[in-house]
């Protein structure tokens, strides 16, 4: 059976995992599905159609699945959707989707939030990610895997992340952040390559050298926007342990809608 404190309200309707741990004062609403192995602190208040997965932990004093802060939002039943192994600090806030997007906002597996994180209606984040204090997502922010977001980063409604970036303690980001990338800065540019963190990924040198001519031909060609994705794109086969790499940044720059970082 699922350890519950007494002084927490659990509403009639929501689903426990038996091993779940719900501690002093904590709040569940009826639409909550939390899986096996959870541990929610003291203080938390979770609310709507909200599905938390196996083994996380959650800090005292956090807000998840609260109403989204659209004023479109009508009372929809739009959902919260959390993984697995996911550590969530203290007064982090993560709100419901809305119907004008998908519905749901998501985060995956293996993820590290600090304190003070804000994740807005909508955003859409992947595993591995780190995000550190004091940190805010406007809407509809896209965040891939292996992620490390600076503490008071703060990201523009719409904007991507691509993979393996790092943003600098207070990056300011109102474009999008093309994979591979550091940048800081408000507003942020590119500063270089996160090479380190490539490594520590387990990158092999031939990998991180096509991944560097990747970075040269968009930063430091002077090329066009147009001319630097294609002489990208022409990379492809160049090194095929480093395929995959390439055509992760090819199809980022495809698809970026607010331009990149430059």
């Amino acid at each position: 059976m699922a350890t519950i404190h007494p002084t927490a309200i659990i509403e009639p309707g929501a689903q426990l995992g038996e091993s779940v741990t719900v501690g002093p004062y904590s709040v569940i609403g009826a639409d909550v599905r939390i899986d096996e192995g959870t541990v929610v602190g003291p203080h938390v208040v979770i609310q709507g159609h909200t599905t938390i997965g196996r083994d996380n932990r959650i800090f005292q004093f956090a807000s998840l699945g609260a109403a989204p802060q659209d004023k479109k939002y009508g009372g929809e039943p739009t959902q919260l959707i959390i993984g697995d192994r996911n550590l969530i600090r203290e007064f982090v806030t993560f709100n419901l989707g809305t119907v004008q997007d998908g519905g749901v906002t998501r985060l995956g597996n293996d993820n590290w939030i600090m304190a003070y994180v804000h994740l807005a209606h909508d955003c859409q984040l992947g595993s591995h990610i780190t995000i550190s204090n004091s940190t805010q997502l406007a809407g509809h922010v896209q965040i891939s895997d292996w992620v490390t977001l600076g503490g008071l980063t703060h990201i523009h409604q719409f904007c991507k992340v691509g993979s393996y970036v790092m943003t600098g303690m207070g990056s300011a980001i109102s474009q999008d952040v093309p994979p591979f990338m550091i940048t800081s800065g408000a507003p942020a540019e590119v500063r270089g390559l996160n090479s380190e963190g490539l490594r520590r990924r387990g990158f092999t040198p031939e990998r991180v050298a096509v991944v560097k001519q990747m970075h040269k031909l968009l930063y430091r060609e002077g090329l066009t926007f147009a001319a630097a994705c294609t002489a990208i794109e022409g990379l492809a086969g160049t090194v095929p342990e480093a395929d995959g790499d390439v055509g992760m940044m090819s199809r980022f720059l495809a698809e970026s809608t607010r331009g990149i970082v430059r």
